[in-house]
Protein backbone atom coordinates (compact mmCIF):
# COMPACT_ATOMS: atom_id res chain seq x y z
CA UNK A 1 0.00 0.00 0.00
CA UNK A 2 1.67 3.56 -0.90
CA UNK A 3 1.46 6.25 1.36
CA UNK A 4 -1.61 8.29 0.28
CA UNK A 5 -3.08 11.27 1.91
CA UNK A 6 -6.68 12.89 1.49
CA UNK A 7 -5.67 15.58 -1.22
CA UNK A 8 -4.14 13.11 -3.49
CA UNK A 9 -6.78 9.77 -1.98
CA UNK A 10 -9.03 11.77 -4.09
CA UNK A 11 -6.85 11.96 -6.85
CA UNK A 12 -6.15 8.26 -7.21
CA UNK A 13 -7.43 5.66 -9.54
CA UNK A 14 -8.72 2.39 -7.95
CA UNK A 15 -6.21 0.28 -8.25
CA UNK A 16 -7.18 -3.48 -9.59
CA UNK A 17 -7.66 -5.59 -6.98
CA UNK A 18 -7.22 -9.69 -7.06
CA UNK A 19 -9.31 -12.03 -5.17
CA UNK A 20 -6.59 -12.98 -3.05
CA UNK A 21 -5.55 -10.18 -2.02
CA UNK A 22 -5.70 -9.52 1.61
CA UNK A 23 -7.73 -6.90 3.12
CA UNK A 24 -5.96 -4.06 5.15
CA UNK A 25 -5.05 -4.52 8.64
CA UNK A 26 -6.57 -3.11 12.07
CA UNK A 27 -3.30 -0.57 11.75
CA UNK A 28 -3.41 0.37 7.97
CA UNK A 29 -7.42 0.99 8.43
CA UNK A 30 -6.41 3.15 11.13
CA UNK A 31 -3.76 5.01 9.32
CA UNK A 32 -6.11 6.09 6.28
CA UNK A 33 -9.29 6.67 8.25
CA UNK A 34 -6.88 9.81 9.13
CA UNK A 35 -7.37 11.15 5.88
CA UNK A 36 -10.81 10.59 5.51
CA UNK A 37 -12.12 11.21 9.26
CA UNK A 38 -15.53 11.62 8.89
CA UNK A 39 -16.34 7.94 7.74
CA UNK A 40 -16.69 5.14 10.55
CA UNK A 41 -15.68 1.21 9.97
CA UNK A 42 -18.65 -0.88 10.88
CA UNK A 43 -18.36 -4.43 10.95
CA UNK A 44 -21.32 -6.60 9.68
CA UNK A 45 -21.25 -10.22 10.06
CA UNK A 46 -17.10 -9.92 10.73
CA UNK A 47 -16.97 -7.87 7.84
CA UNK A 48 -15.46 -4.22 7.80
CA UNK A 49 -17.01 -1.94 5.84
CA UNK A 50 -16.68 2.34 5.52
CA UNK A 51 -19.70 4.30 6.69
CA UNK A 52 -20.67 7.80 6.04
CA UNK A 53 -24.32 9.97 5.90
CA UNK A 54 -24.29 13.39 4.15
CA UNK A 55 -26.99 15.74 4.81
CA UNK A 56 -28.48 17.90 1.99
CA UNK A 57 -31.04 20.55 2.35
CA UNK A 58 -33.69 18.51 0.48
CA UNK A 59 -34.76 15.47 -1.64
CA UNK A 60 -33.90 17.33 -5.16
CA UNK A 61 -29.84 17.59 -3.52
CA UNK A 62 -29.75 13.93 -1.80
CA UNK A 63 -30.90 12.29 -5.03
CA UNK A 64 -28.67 14.51 -7.49
CA UNK A 65 -25.67 13.26 -5.23
CA UNK A 66 -26.73 9.93 -5.27
CA UNK A 67 -26.44 9.79 -8.91
CA UNK A 68 -23.22 11.22 -8.91
CA UNK A 69 -21.98 8.71 -6.62
CA UNK A 70 -23.37 6.46 -8.77
CA UNK A 71 -21.53 7.71 -11.97
CA UNK A 72 -18.31 7.42 -9.76
CA UNK A 73 -19.12 3.88 -8.67
CA UNK A 74 -19.46 2.71 -12.36
CA UNK A 75 -16.23 4.75 -13.82
CA UNK A 76 -14.41 3.05 -10.86
CA UNK A 77 -16.20 -0.72 -11.36
CA UNK A 78 -16.37 -0.21 -7.85
CA UNK A 79 -19.97 -0.07 -6.21
CA UNK A 80 -21.21 1.02 -2.67
CA UNK A 81 -24.51 0.65 -1.17
CA UNK A 82 -26.14 3.92 -1.27
CA UNK A 83 -29.25 5.18 0.84
CA UNK A 84 -31.34 7.88 -0.31
CA UNK A 85 -33.77 9.54 2.02
CA UNK A 86 -35.07 13.08 2.40
CA UNK A 87 -32.25 15.36 2.74
CA UNK A 88 -29.80 12.46 3.88
CA UNK A 89 -27.68 9.99 2.00
CA UNK A 90 -25.65 7.40 3.01
CA UNK A 91 -22.81 5.59 1.59
CA UNK A 92 -21.31 2.35 2.22
CA UNK A 93 -17.87 1.09 0.66
CA UNK A 94 -16.15 -2.28 1.04
CA UNK A 95 -14.16 -4.86 -1.37
CA UNK A 96 -17.14 -7.26 -1.81
CA UNK A 97 -14.36 -10.05 -3.28
CA UNK A 98 -12.23 -9.43 -0.21
CA UNK A 99 -14.67 -9.52 2.41
CA UNK A 100 -13.07 -6.78 4.01
CA UNK A 101 -11.67 -2.48 3.48
CA UNK A 102 -9.04 -2.34 0.59
CA UNK A 103 -7.31 0.92 -0.62
CA UNK A 104 -9.73 1.40 -2.89
CA UNK A 105 -12.87 1.81 -0.73
CA UNK A 106 -10.70 4.58 0.88
CA UNK A 107 -9.72 6.11 -2.33
CA UNK A 108 -13.59 5.95 -3.22
CA UNK A 109 -14.84 7.77 0.28
CA UNK A 110 -12.56 10.78 -0.40
CA UNK A 111 -13.28 10.95 -3.90
CA UNK A 112 -17.27 10.74 -2.39
CA UNK A 113 -16.49 13.63 -0.02
CA UNK A 114 -14.99 16.13 -2.91
CA UNK A 115 -18.37 15.27 -4.75
CA UNK A 116 -20.39 16.01 -1.73
CA UNK A 117 -18.73 19.84 -1.81
CA UNK A 118 -19.51 20.25 -5.15
CA UNK A 119 -23.43 19.30 -4.79
CA UNK A 120 -23.83 21.02 -1.45
CA UNK A 121 -22.39 24.58 -3.36
CA UNK A 122 -25.00 24.36 -6.21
Amino acid sequence: MSKLNAANLADTNCEVCCTDAPPLTDTQITTLLIEVPQWRVEREDGVAKLRRSYKFSNFAKALAFTNQVGELAETANHHPVLVTEWGSVTVIWWTHKLEGLHQNDFVMAAKTDKLSLSVAES
